[in-house]
């Protein structure tokens, strides 16, 4: 949400600078996430003065030329070459003078330079209209009529402010700051300052020539309802001040009838919508509405299915605008409009925010009416918006206002207590403080005594419900840079802190990985329902966008985005991990899951000079996955075969017939669905099971040391043939069991499938680690060891031994 100071000041008398009140509203919960000029004119015409032309002479070595000198308020005259027609002695005119950068009204913008023009020396520019981004005119210079003196900045000259605007990171609860208005009540409370509304003393009604009948059917969807009518109005161009006040905040003007509802709604936050008032046929306003499934046509051309729950402002035959969202094509203000009705409204939040999801239309007043808006200020807003209407369209207004509203709504009514306003801010503030802030709140203090107080929030205040959020308003504005932290810290209670600390657990985990080349990577937990494989999906009621409705069911797809994201850059060695939550709902429950995945692409290392470029496979990932649980002292894994729809191979890890982690390379239409188009190898751990299994380990036994033993190791070598479905892991398992604790480690260094053996047999090379803690191996322990080992292999695997 953009800010604009100049307007904010129209509101309240600010002498801070721009920067004091960023960092103000930030410390009051306003959070400013940015800063930025805005100029009417771009550039704002810095470095362009009037100047008076002293002399014109004819340039001697260009026809169509001239030397001229002029005065710019400085000790001497400047020399410009200047080949506008139109150039004459004592003209008044503009002059850029060098280092301005001027921006043409087309093309691209550049910075005037001293130079030297067919010989002569040019230390400026005059300027025509065109040139800085006035208008469209270039037959001549721009001759002003004006009595300035020289040297007077052009911008002076033209009227134009500079402002300075902020971009305000508006949070979801904070609605009735979502506007200038809004925001000068903080200030108001902070700086103790009194606001400036506008003044509507004047507003009165010129006849009763236009009557317009207002017929409110459903009361719970639109609990008042506020018009009148303006005729004879003259739909053109917004002056320039109007113009300059949207442009700072983003908007482009359109009309003064359409400008002059933007800036009451931007202004003091109250959404408005005018009618082209003789496309209401019948003379009549209804509000209410139609059948499921019935047509609309909006703005956008867009014919749309309403829903049964869709609220419509309907003239006496049809539909005419999308209540609190979206107007329709027949009923808006257009070129030839002359009279309008005039809509200030409350609607409820709950009928907008559905309909607004629905359609897909997210327009500024549906921003607020969703999160709610203030139903005690629609008829003020009705005649700022009348009056400056009449000031800027002409017009009369021509009807009564009328106002529909049968059943108030009331202040919320809360209790707060003194000693939990102590307890939750860390503090006591001064009870006459307290009241203080909540009056310039606008927080009315009904009942006190000594040891509570009783509050009336206006209904505006949407967020504000609560004890805990009225002691939050107490200390948002008291500031929370005044609650100072004690010497010595204490708690309510003792806590009984667990052996495992998993946050540090987390962090030697990330580091670990950090260091073996990875990068950790931190994604959304909303995703698109394209992702959404399973019918336990968690959707949300009032998701942000149709690309993010959807807690994710798996961390994959998000880092699957991220690795496409990185190849799309040319970044095609990837190696990510992320520590994150999956949600799922199951029989009425919603389940949380924490996960560790963790991401290998493209090649091992960079191709160098020191190595050969050789792509990510799975056992480089299988690696890994050992290393993490050989970090921890995880032992007892059992693989298996992984079956799983996401994965085109892989391995699943138990443990106890606990799924620990899922590893393998990513299925083909699975990297399709975010675009990736290399293979990708991704681990799953659960992490929360990995912690189970932690807290069932003692210490001594989760990390072993060991000296290192005084009696060698011994290398054997072994051939096997083996049919296609004995695994490594069977291979390992026959061989520790009838090793006599005598084979340490086991590695295949080498895998043969090819013509030269029977179809459906392959060949691993193994190498096998020998050692006796106690004592040197000799031969022929060795070879009776080995012997065993081969015969076992035969009689269990029926493998076939390789001399």
């Amino acid at each position: 949400m953009k800010i604009s100071i100049n307007w904010l000041r129209e509101f309240i008398n600010l002498t801070a600078s721009p920067q004091e009140l960023a960092d103000k509203l930030t410390l009051s919960g306003l959070e400013v996430e940015g800063q930025e000029k805005f100029d009417q004119i771009p550039g704002g015409l810095e470095g362009l003065v009037v100047g008076e032309v002293l002399s014109v002479q004819k340039h001697p070595n260009a026809d169509r030329l001239s030397l001229t000198q002029v005065d710019v308020g400085e000790a001497e005259p400047l020399p410009i070459v200047c080949g506008a027609p139109n150039v004459a002695e004592k003209q008044k005119v503009i002059v850029a003078k060098v280092g301005a950068t001027l921006y043409p009204t087309k093309g691209d913008s550049f910075a005037i330079k001293k130079s030297k023009i067919r010989g002569e020396v040019s230390r400026g520019m005059i300027c025509a209209e065109d040139e800085i981004g006035l208008g469209t005119q270039h037959d001549g210079i721009m001759v002003l009529d004006t009595q300035l003196p020289n040297g007077t900045p052009a911008a002076d000259y033209f009227g134009l402010v500079s402002d300075q605007v902020l971009e305000i990171g508006l949070t979801p609860n904070r609605a009735d700051a979502a506007s200038h208005f809004g925001v000068a009540r903080d200030l108001k409370a902070l700086y103790h300052q009194p606001l400036t509304l506008p003044n509507t003393e004047n507003f009165s009604v010129d006849n009763q020539n236009l009557p317009i009948e207002v017929v409110v059917e459903n009361t719970e969807a639109c609990p008042r309802y506020s018009g009148l009518t303006i005729s004879g109005v003259a739909v053109q161009d917004s002056p320039d001040w109007l113009q300059a006040r949207l442009r700072a905040i983003g908007l482009s003007p359109i009309n003064n009838i359409v400008d002059a509802t933007n800036y009451v709604l931007h202004g003091l936050g109250q959404p408005m919508h005018a009618f082209d008032a003789d496309a209401i046929t019948g003379g009549k306003v209804i509000v209410k509405t139609l059948p499921e499934g019935s047509t609309f046509t909006t703005l956008d051309e867009k014919e749309r299915k309403l829903l049964a729950q869709d609220l419509m402002i309907c003239n006496a035959e049809e539909g005419m605008c999308i209540a609190g969202v979206f107007g329709g094509i027949k009923s808006g203000v257009k070129a030839s409009t002359q009279n309008i009705f005039l809509e200030s409204a409350y609607f409820s939040p709950e009928y907008i925010r559905r309909t607004a999801q629905h359609h897909s239309l997210k327009t500024d007043a549906s921003f607020r009416y969703e999160r709610g808006t203030d139903p005690n200020i629609t008829v003020y807003a009705l005649k700022v918006a009348a009056l400056l209407i009449k000031e800027i369209a002409g017009g009369q207004i021509s009807s009564s206002i009328v106002d529909v509203y049968p059943n108030a709504i009331e202040s919320f009514r809360v209790a707060v207590k003194y000693k939990n306003v102590d307890r939750l801010i860390g503090k006591q503030i001064d009870r006459g403080e307290i009241t203080e802030i909540l009056q310039q709140l606008e927080i009315e203090v009904v009942e006190e005594n000594e040891t509570s107080i009783t509050v009336l929030v206006p209904p505006y205040r949407v967020d504000v419900q609560r004890e805990a959020d009225i002691i939050e308003e107490i200390l948002r504005i008291h500031g929370y840079d005044q609650v100072v932290t004690a010497d010595y810290l204490s708690a309510d209670y003792i806590a009984r802190f667990p052996e495992i600390d998993d946050r540090k657990l987390q962090l030697r985990l990330s580091e670990m990985l950090v260091g073996n080349g990875f990068y950790e990577m931190v994604t959304n937990s909303l995703t698109k329902p394209a992702y959404v494989q399973e019918p336990t999906a968690v959707s949300l009621y009032n998701p942000l966008s149709e690309d993010l409705n959807v807690m994710r069911q798996h961390l994959l797809f998000s880092g699957l985005e991220v690795i496409a994201h990185n190849i799309n850059r040319q970044q095609k060695n990837l190696k990510f991990f992320e520590f994150g939550t999956t949600y799922r709902h199951q029989e009425d429950k919603y389940l949380e899951a924490k996960e560790l995945v963790i991401f290998m692409t493209g090649l091992v290392q960079a191709e160098s000079w020191m190595a050969s470029a050789e792509p990510v496979s799975f056992h480089h990932l299988s690696s890994h996955i050992q290393i993490i649980f050989n970090r921890f002292g995880i032992t007892g894994i059992v693989q298996e075969p992984l079956n799983d729809p996401f994965f085109s191979y892989g391995l699943q890890l138990t443990h106890q017939e606990k799924i620990v982690a899922k590893l393998g390379k990513i299925d083909t239409k699975t990297a399709n669905l975010a675009e990736v188009k290399q293979p990708v190898f991704c681990a799953v751990v659960q992490w929360l099971v990995l912690l189970e299994k932690l807290r069932g380990t003692s210490t001594k036994e989760r990390t072993v040391f060991q000296e290192i033993s005084k009696f060698p190791e011994v290398r054997r070598d072994l051939s096997l043939v083996l049919d296609q479905e004995v695994t490594f892991r069977e291979v390992e398992q026959v061989a520790k069991a009838n090793g006599n604790n005598l084979v340490k480690r086991i590695n295949v260094f080498d895998v043969y499938e090819g013509e030269q053996l029977v179809k459906g047999r392959k060949a691993y090379a193994l190498s096998f680690i020998l050692q006796d803690q106690h004592r040197t191996l000799t031969d022929k322990i060795i070879d009776k060891t080995m012997n065993r080992l081969m015969k076992q292999f035969e009689q269990e695997l029926h493998a076939e031994i390789r001399q």
